[in-house]
């Protein structure tokens, strides 16, 4: 089986930099990815897609991304459930 993702976006906010409780680098991130296609009225769709960095990459993108910046992603989709929230968090790790 095969949990691939490729994306190319721009990003939506400044990347967010925090500590594990154990010390690990992750950086949160949304980038905001169009649709390859117009609407009847020229409008096209987007997509807002959370990505989540670990560790040295983490640390990379906090330091060299910012708002507005055109990336390209290749992780993998993780979908998880939280029981205090009824809904369902979809990020790219």
């Amino acid at each position: 089986m095969l949990n691939r993702i490729v994306l190319i976006g721009r990003l939506t906010r400044n990347p967010e930099l925090r500590m594990t409780n154990s010390g690990t680098p992750v950086c949160n991130f949304t980038i905001a990815v169009d649709r390859n296609y117009t609407k009847k009225n020229g409008e096209t769709d987007t997509d807002f897609i959370n990505i989540v960095t670990w560790r040295g990459l983490a640390e990379n993108c906090a330091k060299h991304l910012g708002k507005g910046r055109l990336v390209g992603i290749d992780g993998q989709l993780q979908i998880s459930f939280n029981s205090q929230s009824p809904t369902k968090g979809t990020a790219i790790c």
